[in-house]
């Protein structure tokens, strides 16, 4: 059997996920919106020999918002820039199936992944904020259950289109002119309960296929979409044993849907740390943690629910009883944030401060944090991880000190071995689903 290799992502978000980050010295004001400091984040990542590089997205701010969402690109646009910036790392991109049409989602993403060479991804989100439904006209933001619902039969179309074409249909026959074989033309003609979509597509499949699918979400409803139809999945887990459970439920359902359980590829979401030394490391922590208020921190916390003024309650009391408020949202974030604060006895003050700066377990020296890596990816928690900057020049760090540390323990790569996403992360090309088949 081939050796199991670590697969790694580097999440590029601008100015931060902290509500803070951008006040640090270190960190450039206009981050999120300088194609310039892009390029040069991707091309650390590359460096590191990285898998992907991955952007995220939302469709609703408002004055409470963290700084990065209130001004930044859009994901496939920046994406497509980067394309041209480097030459092997995937460019996986956040877009909501409950906002997005699949003839034009497909469309974009097909672009992308010739323009790239068969390098792009697609985090399939079902859009956690009601208010993303104020920007688009579609009436009521749709309950948790039913973006799901949408979700499935969304991915199932734009699955359909990118099939619209045979791998071999382009003749392009200058003598004869004859251009592309009309029997290798398909019309997907869907109709269902949420789309009606004719087709066929107007653009080919790429050198990998479709797009690698991601799929983020922990709920009941985002694990089983994931485990039926996605080719990885990130997640979110603070200790060894909830990724771990995590990662045999998915693997479990996958199985259940006819998969082999290595056909899926778990991502857990961290922010490493490193430092030269374990005081350095801490250090480092405390530059951002320092930056923060308390306002800002409730700021921060209150968009996991729906932008809820945490300010009404007192902060060294417990944490408010807010019963099922949140699931309609980040679901199995506000699960997260209610269990733990009831089962720890935390006030609001500290829930608030420890949503807005958590500490990383995966601090420390790089020794101990490659340490941790293997751990979790040994130990059966993780196929790879999705590498968030929390610190000023993070990422420069990780690839810097931590990386040569997985290469001699031959855990991660010393160079790309394939073209593609799909190849590098192991995945095989899906097969098209008319191959050998009559055209209708």
């Amino acid at each position: 059997m081939a050796q199991r290799t670590l697969r790694l992502g580097a999440n590029l978000n601008g100015v931060g996920n902290s509500i803070s980050f951008w006040r640090h010295p270190d960190v450039p004001v206009n981050a999120s919106v300088d194609i310039e400091f892009y390029k040069q984040q991707a091309r650390k990542a590359e460096e590191g020999k990285f898998d992907l590089l991955f952007i995220a997205d939302g469709l609703y701010i408002n004055e409470k918002s963290n700084p990065h969402f209130l001004n930044r690109f859009e994901p496939l646009t920046l994406l497509t820039a980067l394309a041209g910036a480097t030459s092997h790392i995937g460019l996986v991109a956040t877009l909501s199936t409950s906002y997005s049409e699949p003839f034009t989602v497909a469309r974009q993403f097909a672009s992308l992944d010739h323009i790239s060479g068969g390098r792009a991804g697609w985090n399939v989100v079902t859009s956690p904020l009601e208010g993303s439904a104020l920007n688009f006209g579609k009436g009521e933001h749709p309950h948790h259950a039913l973006r799901y619902e949408i979700a499935e039969e969304h991915l199932e179309v734009v699955k359909g289109l990118w099939d619209s074409w045979e791998d071999d249909a382009f003749v392009r026959d200058k003598a004869s002119g004859v251009f592309f074989d009309p029997a290798k033309l398909h019309t997907l003609g869907h109709k269902g309960k949420h789309f009606d979509v004719q087709g066929p597509l107007n653009i080919a499949r790429s050198k990998q296929g479709y797009p690698v699918i991601f799929q983020a979400g922990s709920s009941e409803s985002g694990k089983d979409l994931a485990a039926k139809s996605a080719d990885a999945v990130y997640s979110g887990h603070e200790t060894f044993e909830e990724a771990r459970q995590f990662y045999q439920d998915v693997k479990a359902r996958a199985v259940a849907f006819g998969r082999n359980a290595d056909d899926i590829l778990i991502f857990p979401g961290i922010g490493p740390i490193v430092g030269r030394t374990e005081a350095e490391a801490e250090s480092k922590y405390r530059e951002i943690a320092e930056l923060v208020d308390i306002q800002q921190a409730l700021n921060y916390l209150g968009r996991y629910f729906e932008h809820f003024d945490f300010a009404q309650f007192p902060l060294d009391e417990p944490f408010p009883d807010l019963g099922d408020f949140g699931d309609n949202s980040f679901r199995s974030t506000t699960e997260r944030i209610k269990r733990e604060a009831k089962e720890q006895g935390l006030t609001l003050r500290q829930v608030a401060l420890r949503a807005s700066t958590p500490r990383s377990n995966f601090i420390g020296t790089p020794e101990r944090v490659a340490d941790q890596i293997q751990q979790w990816f040994e130990g059966g928690a993780a196929d790879g991880f999705n590498v968030r900057t929390v610190v000023p020049n993070g990422l420069a760090d990780f690839v810097d000190l931590v990386v040569p540390i997985l290469q001699e323990r031959g855990l991660f790569r010393k160079a790309y071995e394939h073209e593609t996403l799909r190849g590098n992360l192991g995945l095989a090309v899906p097969e098209n689903r008319y191959s050998g088949k009559v055209s209708v």
